[in-house]
C-alpha cells in the first residue's frame, strides 16, 4: 500500500459526495457495462444523479442488459458507488468523470475514454501536454539508458513523461524524469492502491512525493488481471501527445500502445536498435513504417505542434532553465580515478567487475576502481547490473 498522501492542487476533495459523481461510478461498478454503453448512456440521461430516480423500465430503455437494470434499480449500484467512495477519501485520492471539468480534453477525443478516473497526487497533470514512453519490460543496457536518458531530457524541458510503470523502460522513463527532479505520470492496470510490480513500491512514493500522480480507470483494490494491461495502454497514448518506443520484441504488448496510438492519430517515435536484437523489431519496424526515428529530445521537439513548443518554452524560461545542452542537468566534476573508470565502461554493454580491474590494472589499484565505481554509482553515472556487470548510463 502506498503510504497517504493528499489530492493535488487540481484534485477535488472527496470529504462530500457529489451526486452526479456517484452515478458515474455506479454505472462504472455495476455488470456487464463498457465503457461506450455508459458514456451513450450519460448523454442520453443529461443529468447523471437521474440515475437513480429511474424505474426498472427507464433503465432497461438505455439499453442496459436485464441484470444491470436490476442491480442499479435495486439500489446495489448506490450502495457499491458509496463504498468506493470513501475507500478513495480515505485514501486521499480523488474521482474524475468524464463530464468533470479536470478530465482531460485529449482523453475525451478516443473512440472509448474511460468514463471514471481514480488519482492519486496532482489531478492537474494530465491536462498537461506530455509523452507516453513505453517498451519492453526486458530491456538492454542500451535501452534502459536512452530512455532514462529521454525522458529525463524531455522531463527538464516541462514536457510530462507518462508511463505505465512496469518493469523495464516504462520503469527506466519514469526513473528519469524524477532524475529531472520532475513530475511524472503512472498509468496503472490495478487499482491505485495495488502497486505493481511490488519491486516498484519506492518508485510509486518517489513519484507521489515529486508531485507527480498515478491514475487508473479501475476500482481500488483491483489486482493485476491481464485482461486490465492491454485496455490501459489506450489510457497511456490517449493522454499524450506522443508515443516513444523504446526496444520491443515482435510481440510485445507495446505494440498495443501504438496501435492504440495510430488508431488515435498521435505521433509516434522509435529509437533505432540493433538488427539482430529481438527487442529491436517493434521500433524497427515502426520506423520503417513511418514513426520518427529518435535518437535525441530534439527529434520529439521538432514534431511537437507549435503552441505546445511555446507553451513549455514559456514555462521552462520562466523557471529560468538553462537550455545550453542536450541535458540541463549540469554534470559534477569527477576525479581523475572516477574518469578513468567511467572511460572504459560502455552504455550498450555491460562489464563485470573482473573485466574493468583488468583493463585499468596498470592504472589503478583495486580499492581505487571500487571506490571510484561506488561514487559514480551514486551520482547516477553508472549503473550496477546482477552479477557485478556495470554500464554506463547515457
Amino acid at each position: 500500500m502506498i503510504p497517504t498522501q493528499g489530492p493535488g492542487p487540481q484534485a477535488v476533495p472527496q470529504n462530500a459526495i457529489d451526486e452526479d459523481r456517484l452515478a458515474w461510478l455506479a454505472l462504472v461498478l455495476s455488470p456487464a457495462l463498457g465503457p461506450k454503453r455508459i458514456l451513450d448512456a450519460m448523454q442520453e440521461l443529461g443529468t447523471a444523479s437521474r440515475l437513480f430516480g429511474l424505474s426498472l423500465t427507464d433503465l432497461e430503455g438505455l439499453r442496459f442488459p436485464a441484470e444491470t437494470a436490476q442491480f442499479i434499480f435495486d439500489g446495489k449500484a448506490r450502495r457499491a458507488a458509496e463504498e468506493e467512495w470513501e475507500r478513495v477519501a480515505a485514501q486521499g485520492a480523488s474521482i474524475l468523470t468524464y463530464h468533470c471539468s479536470e478530465y482531460p480534453e485529449r482523453l475525451r477525443e478516443i473512440y472509448d475514454p474511460p468514463p471514471v478516473l481514480w488519482v492519486r497526487g496532482d489531478a492537474g497533470l494530465l491536462k498537461r501536454p506530455s509523452i507516453a514512453i513505453v517498451g519492453t519490460r526486458h530491456p538492454s543496457p542500451y535501452g534502459s539508458g536512452i530512455a532514462e536518458m529521454l525522458a529525463r531530457d524531455l522531463s527538464v524541458r516541462r514536457l510530462l513523461v507518462i508511463s505505465g510503470m512496469a518493469r523495464g523502460i516504462d520503469t527506466c522513463a519514469h526513473k528519469g524524469a524524477l532524475a529531472a527532479r520532475m513530475p511524472t505520470l503512472a498509468v496503472w492496470g490495478t487499482g491505485i492502491d495495488v502497486i505493481y510490480p511490488k519491486e516498484n513500491k519506492k518508485l510509486a512514493e518517489d513519484i507521489l512525493a515529486t508531485g507527480g500522480a498515478i491514475v487508473s480507470e479501475v476500482p481500488a483494490g483491483t489486482f493485476p488481471a491481464p485482461q486490465n494491461f492491454p485496455r490501459r495502454n489506450r489510457i497511456l497514448s490517449g493522454l499524450s501527445i506522443g508515443v516513444l518506443v523504446v526496444e520491443a520484441a515482435e510481440n510485445s504488448g507495446t505494440r498495443v500502445t501504438a496501435r492504440c496510438a495510430a488508431d488515435q492519430n498521435r505521433d509516434l517515435f522509435a529509437v533505432p536498435g540493433n538488427v539482430t536484437s529481438k527487442h529491436s523489431w517493434t521500433p524497427n519496424t515502426l520506423i520503417k513504417q513511418g514513426a520518427k526515428l529518435t535518437a535525441t529530445w530534439e527529434d520529439v521537439w521538432e514534431d511537437l505542434p507549435s503552441d505546445v513548443r511555446i507553451e513549455l518554452e514559456a514555462q521552462a524560461e520562466a523557471a529560468s532553465k538553462p537550455e545550453a545542452q542536450a541535458s540541463l542537468l549540469a554534470d559534477p566534476v569527477l576525479r581523475p580515478e572516477e574518469a578513468m573508470v567511467l572511460e572504459v565502461l560502455r552504455s550498450d554493454a555491460s562489464l563485470q567487475i573482473d573485466e574493468i580491474l583488468e583493463l585499468l590494472e596498470t592504472q589503478l589499484t583495486s580499492s581505487e576502481v571500487f571506490t571510484a565505481l561506488f561514487e559514480l554509482e551514486l551520482a547516477g553515472r553508472v549503473r550496477q547490473l546482477p552479477g557485478k556487470n556495470y554500464v554506463r548510463t547515457l
